[in-house]
């Protein structure tokens, strides 16, 4: 992990960041694009990639006043843990430090008084004028957070067994694989609260409900700070989707997870930044144009229930519905990660394909990812 110090390093960096997180946006918000083939729409993903495009706002006004930014380049290409910690308490102070920091206006004539009289550069007043945009621009949107509480953005009712089915999704950044993750998860819930208020006596959705979705946290208003405490224990990037899944069945007697799927962004490469994969660093670097010397890959890993055991009542003792995960043990590297599924993509633009092809490497480097390569504003996928 180092220090991303030169200028033109810095530039080229979030240049191409911000040309993945651009590629990521026409990618996810295709209106066919799902989380593999039998999920939700890809399109869940996209408040998530806003938040990761606002930190990475944010880090370049930064480096404006505190002139340093490190970067995982051996690792995932993404920004080291400390990054985000220190933007999310950033943020927590922003109002009070603002309100000590003369106005952007203020401060540029203040610079212009200042060249004139004393026939040299005001540094410090650029930091300052560094420093505040950067805390406005924390504040124009949502970043990143170490930790991105649940949502519930959809509703259905499974007409078989009758209870509310909810669409989740959260997002946490892992502080030791340094990579951004977001979850999407679809739970049951049996609990009678919330099947009276929204399953009618015919088993659909009761449409007199109005629930104005997006919904902050779990839609069980009874369940929602507990699942809280809960994704905020069980999101790293260490723990299985199985483990995850497991355990909020165990947790919830009344949540039923049906699936519950992670999306792992990164690792990310970028030519004379990242150090993360040797030979596509050493192709990419031979890439005409700077800007479009980068790789973006992501993971969906996915694990599903493939029974329930119902709920047994008895005399003296109950027990609660338990599901039955499904682990693809015939594939060695879905019973490492502890998933029914999983999907590897990779996000590359024309100009840095062509180089990986000519190399006579493409299908060495890229092998069991689905390849999607940008130019412009179309995406050709499966090359």
């Amino acid at each position: 992990m180092n220090d991303v110090a030169n200028n033109t390093a810095v530039a080229q960096y979030f240049s191409t960041m911000a040309a993945a997180l651009g590629g990521l946006d026409i990618h996810f918000g295709n209106p066919d694009a799902r989380l593999a083939d039998n999920g939700p729409s890809a399109s869940v993903l996209l408040p998530y990639i806003d938040r990761l495009r606002n930190s990475f706002a944010c880090w370049q006004n930064r480096i404006g006043f505190t002139e340093q930014f490190r970067v995982s380049r051996a690792e995932s290409g993404f920004p080291v843990f400390q990054n985000v910690l220190e933007l999310e308490n950033d943020r927590a102070g922003a109002a009070k430090r603002l309100a000590t920091i003369p106005a952007a206006r203020s401060l540029r004539e203040e610079m212009v008084d200042f060249i004139l009289r004393q026939k040299e550069f005001p540094s410090a007043l650029q930091t300052q004028i560094a420093e505040r945009l950067y805390l406005e621009q924390i504040g124009k949107g949502e970043i990143f957070s170490p930790l991105i509480l649940p949502e519930t953005i959809g509703v259905t009712v499974n007409p078989t067994s009758r209870r509310p089915s909810y669409l989740v999704t959260w997002a946490a950044f892992d502080g030791t694989s340094t990579l951004p993750m977001v979850y999407v998860a679809t739970i049951e819930d049996s609990s009678d609260n919330v099947v009276k208020l929204l399953v009618t006596d015919e088993g659909g959705l009761n449409s007199d409900m109005d629930i104005p979705l997006p919904v902050g946290g779990l839609l069980n208003p009874e369940l929602a700070r507990l699942f809280d405490d809960f994704v905020a224990r069980n999101s790293s990037y260490s723990l299985t989707p199985a483990t995850i899944a497991t355990n909020m069945d165990r947790d919830f007697p009344t949540l039923h997870p049906k699936s519950v799927r992670r999306i792992v962004l990164g690792p990310f490469y970028s030519a004379g930044i990242t150090e993360n994969a040797g030979r596509v660093n050493e192709i990419l670097s031979r890439v005409r144009k700077p800007e479009n010397a980068w790789v973006m890959t992501w993971t969906v890993q996915e694990v599903f229930s493939k029974r329930e055991q119902p709920a047994q009542k008895g005399f003296f003792s109950s027990t609660p519905a338990v599901q039955e995960f499904h682990i693809e043990t015939h594939d060695l590297e879905a019973a490492r990660m502890g998933v029914s599924s999983y999907e590897k993509h990779v996000l590359v633009p024309h100009d840095a394909y062509q180089a990986l092809y000519a190399s006579g490497e493409a299908k060495t480097i890229f092998g069991n990812f689905k390849v999607h390569v940008i130019s412009g504003n179309q995406i050709v996928s499966e090359v």
